[in-house]
């Protein structure tokens, strides 16, 4: 999204994210700064008036001192416990957001805007698959550029507007549903999961497009009105959606499945 900041610098295709700095980490809490800033003001207050009554004031003051060090030493304990489990399955959770993209373009680029990528012969099977991802890049960063209007005539009507697009879209949200569900969701960087919910939003609302475009059959005295209200729809969710897909790659959130190595 051209008005939304990266969450970290572009990555090459492919390649998982940065890890967070080391005083990032650091500064990881599960308990509220507020908590440790009451404590601290109250220590305070109790210092100042500690002359009159010490022996009360000493003893609420030796307390608190005590609950902020336990608070410390249980944060310390979570925070690295779960900086570990994270560290564990981050690659995993990375590559499961990659691939899901990865095909989620690919559904896209032919299902939607009819892409045709170019063949050579003379290409391996790896280096042709790598052609084939550098002509998709470029074809998205072209319809990325689109005005509502031009994008509009990229539609291929007779392959977006089916039942088994409908049913191809709906499964792609509900993959994106469950990343967001997943037990490790709550490690991701809250921008990513906004991005991921943005992205989920707008391909459900594919769904609602096309149904609207398929009450046409319904009604056929007021199919143009339903033709044409549905892909106004689907040519506004498309338009983020493509912003979304191409942000998440610039991100390294675009993988394409393993291939196995074969002979030159």
């Amino acid at each position: 999204m051209k008005d939304t900041p990266p969450l970290y610098p572009p990555a090459p295709s492919g390649e998982p994210p940065p890890a967070p700095s080391r005083w990032t980490r650091f500064f990881q809490s599960e308990i509220p700064i507020t908590v440790y800033a009451a404590i601290a003001l109250t220590m305070v207050g109790l210092w100042i008036f500690q002359e009159f009554n010490p022996d009360v004031t000493l003893g609420m003051f030796t307390e608190l001192a005590g609950a902020a060090f336990t608070l410390f030493i249980i944060d310390t304990l979570l925070v690295r416990s779960k900086a570990k489990r994270w560290k564990i399955v981050r690659v995993h959770v990375d590559y499961l957001i990659g691939r899901n993209i990865n095909r989620l373009r690919d559904g896209l680029g032919s299902r939607v805007f009819g892409f045709q990528p170019k063949f050579e012969e003379r290409l391996s099977e790896k280096a042709q698959h790598q052609a084939i991802s550098g002509q998709r890049g470029a074809f998205f960063s072209e319809l990325e550029a689109l005005p509502l209007e031009r994008l509009s005539r990229k539609l291929v009507d007779h392959t977006l507007f089916t039942e088994d697009s409908y049913a191809y879209f709906n499964e792609k949200a509900d993959d994106l549903w469950e990343i967001l569900n997943m037990k490790y969701s709550e490690y991701m960087e809250p921008e990513l999961v906004s991005i991921l919910m943005q992205l989920h939003t707008h391909v459900k609302n594919v769904c609602g497009h096309i149904r609207q475009y398929a009450k046409a059959e319904r009604y056929p005295a007021d199919a143009r009105y339903y033709r044409r209200i549905g892909r106004m729809g689907a040519t506004a969710s498309f338009h983020k959606i493509v912003q979304l897909v191409n942000q998440l790659k610039q991100l390294g959130y675009s993988q394409a499945a393993t291939l196995a190595d074969t002979p030159e």
